[in-house]
C-alpha cells in the first residue's frame, strides 16, 4: 500500500494543501510539489496565509489525484501531515533541485531568497489511498506511528458494492 501511495505521489505535480485559518476554518490551496517517498516538499511565499497558518498549526491535510479516463482507473492519495519550514540551506537547495526536476517550468528560475519564500517539508502520517483499479470504493489506510511503525487497513466504501450493476465483474 505504501508503494501505491508513493506511485501516485510520483506521477502527479500538484496537490491541494489544507491548513487551519486563525478562525478555525480550513483553507485549501493548490501547490506544486515533489516527493521523496511519503515526504513532500513545496515552496510558499512568506506573505502567504498558508505559511502563517502552518506557523500557527503545523498540521495540514493534502490531496493528490487526477481525473482518469475511466472510473476504474481512479487513484488518489489523501493524507494528514506535519509541515515544517526547512531552515537548513543544504536541504533547502536539495528540495529546490528536486522541484526543478519535477517541474520543468522552474528550470529558468533560481531558488527565491529565504527572506521571500519558505521551503516546506511535510511528512505524511495518516495516509488514505483511493484505488478503484482494485474495485469501486476500494480504500487502503496507512498510519505511521511515532516510532515509525506502519499500520495498514483496507476497506471498501459500501456504495462500491451496492452500486455495481448486476453482471459486472468485481476486480480483486
Amino acid at each position: 500500500m505504501r508503494n501505491t501511495a508513493v506511485e501516485i505521489l510520483d506521477t502527479h505535480q500538484v496537490m491541494a494543501v489544507s491548513t487551519l485559518r486563525p478562525d478555525g476554518w480550513p483553507q485549501t490551496t493548490i501547490v506544486g510539489y515533489v516527493n521523496e517517498g511519503l515526504t513532500v516538499y513545496f515552496l510558499v511565499f512568506r506573505s502567504s496565509q498558508k505559511l502563517a497558518n502552518i506557523r500557527r498549526d503545523m498540521r495540514i491535510s493534502v490531496a493528490v489525484g487526477g481525473e482518469p479516463s475511466a472510473l476504474d482507473q481512479l487513484t488518489a492519495v489523501y493524507a494528514a501531515a506535519h509541515a515544517v519550514e526547512i531552515k537548513d540551506a543544504a536541504e533547502r537547495d536539495r528540495a529546490w533541485t528536486l522541484l526543478q526536476e519535477r517541474h520543468g517550468n522552474l528550470a529558468a528560475f533560481d531558488l527565491p531568497e529565504q527572506t521571500d519564500a519558505a521551503m516546506i517539508r511535510a511528512t505524511l502520517q495518516h495516509v488514505s489511498v483511493l484505488d478503484y483499479r482494485k474495485g469501486p470504493g476500494h480504500i487502503e489506510d496507512l498510519s505511521i506511528g511515532e516510532d515509525g511503525t506502519p499500520r495498514y487497513d483496507a476497506r471498501e466504501e459500501p456504495w462500491g458494492s451496492s452500486a455495481l450493476k448486476p453482471g459486472m465483474i468485481r476486480q480483486s
